[in-house]
């Protein structure tokens, strides 16, 4: 017998000592936990064990309601996260009154802890994105893939996909200006262009294409994809100037095409609509969608607020936007947030500042499945640059803007009921 089989039937016995007598329930409101990211570790750790649990939406902060072994107790407390054992009678009053109509809550099952790929070039540091930072403070397993493997169809392995902050139009991060002669830039140029070679294309931008209509077809299928900063409006755009050359000569050895703004096919996009690309290259901006110059908010009231919905006719974007606040500090990237009026009818804005005119956090369906495009790089630094050092989230256990995040990986876990809004 394998070690693996054997720790499954010693967890298997554990639990039915308890006879589910009692739960476990991870409070996740402000006064109750305290480490509110590694609490989402803690049930995607459960998950992987086959065993299902309640996420209990809008009570106490978007709680988990998991079955009560010595087992988990023990990793709450490794971990660091907050819980309270309570008795099987105690939990049926809990769900009777999330159960009633007259309260706006729900309890959704989680079944199956999702498979995670983490889109990001080869050499990357998980420090360098929010979310490989998250993911791996909360302890939830993830693995890498890039060009190559979305070629190659490897997306079909996985239950959620993440974008790096990546620019999927072939222009380098539009970082010519500033930084075309650090040594950086020009090896991060060169390995793009080898790679594109390798894989049969004679220019990024073409090979970014193609591995961006792979990623298109993956959501179609059914997948779920997470993408922030450059990563969500870079992506639209590669969709919608497809067939068409928006790259400067110093990008891909040629010029643009002649008038390519009325070439553009809005209709390919996810999310975005009407917006007007950015021709030169030494501006550090791709098109209007981005809200970054056009933000008129101070540093200390620089806040986006959550959406509320109805948990029991709408479960997907209630899930999403889970949290112990609905005011969430703001924080800027090279896509901050995105225009308003630049964003397609049939997208959920769940974050928004609304003075400033401005989406922050917004979803969406395409075919049969489902994406999220969260503006900004780094939820707990305010402006992030290259060179900067690392959050420590073990500063920012709590973290609002972080949770957001961790709302999107247990996403896929849960049993869906079809949406209303």
């Amino acid at each position: 017998m394998n070690l693996k089989k054997l720790t499954f039937i010693l967890f298997a016995l554990l639990l039915s000592v308890n006879a589910y007598a009692s739960y476990i329930l991870i409070p996740m409101d402000a006064e109750s936990q305290e480490n509110h990211l590694k609490a989402y570790g803690v049930t995607y750790w459960t998950l992987e064990r086959e065993l299902k649990v309640n996420w209990l939406l809008n009570y106490r902060g978007g709680s988990f309601l998991l079955p009560d072994a010595e087992i988990i107790q023990r990793e709450c407390q490794i971990r660091g996260v907050s819980f309270e054992v309570i008795s099987d009678i105690k939990a049926k009053e809990i769900l009777d009154e999330i159960a009633s109509p007259a309260v706006n809550q729900e309890a959704v099952v989680l079944e199956k802890a999702p498979k995670i790929a983490v889109y990001t070039p080869y050499g990357k540091q998980p420090w360098d994105d929010a979310v490989t930072m998250v993911l791996t403070y909360a302890e939830i397993p993830y693995e890498t893939i890039y060009d190559e493997e979305v070629l190659n169809d490897e997306l079909l392995l996985y239950d959620w996909l993440h974008l790096h902050h990546e620019d999927f139009t072939g222009q380098y991060g539009k970082f010519y200006r500033t930084y075309r002669s650090a040594a950086w830039y020009i090896e991060e140029k060169k390995a793009a262009e080898e790679l594109a070679n390798k894989l049969g294309y004679d220019k990024v931008s073409d090979a970014k294409l193609a591995v961006a209509l792979k990623i298109r077809d993956y959501v179609v299928g059914g997948g779920f994809m997470f993408a922030m900063c450059s990563a969500t409006d870079s992506f639209d755009i590669a969709l919608s100037a497809e067939g068409v050359d928006i790259c400067e000569p110093m990008f891909d050895g040629d010029g643009s095409d002649p008038g390519y703004q009325n070439k553009i096919d809005y209709s390919k996009t996810f999310a975005f609509k009407d917006y007007i690309l950015e021709r030169s290259p030494n501006v550090y901006e791709f098109s209007s969608i981005d809200m970054t110059s056009k933000r008129q908010i101070p540093f200390k009231t620089d806040y986006f607020s959550l959406m509320e919905y109805s948990a029991k006719w709408d479960p997907i974007p209630t899930m999403l936007t889970q949290n112990h606040t609905s005011l969430v500090k703001g924080f800027m990237g090279q896509t901050t947030s995105f225009t308003r009026d630049e964003i397609k009818s049939n997208v959920l804005v769940m974050g928004e500042n609304r003075t400033n005119g401005e989406a922050k956090y917004i979803h969406g369906i395409k075919g049969k499945g489902f994406f999220t495009f969260y503006g900004g790089h780094d939820p707990e630094d305010y402006t992030h640059r290259v060179g900067d050092p690392k959050t420590e989230l073990d500063l920012h256990p709590t973290s609002p803007g972080y949770r957001l995040i961790l709302n999107n990986v247990l996403f896929p876990a849960a049993k869906k009921k079809k949406q209303k809004t």
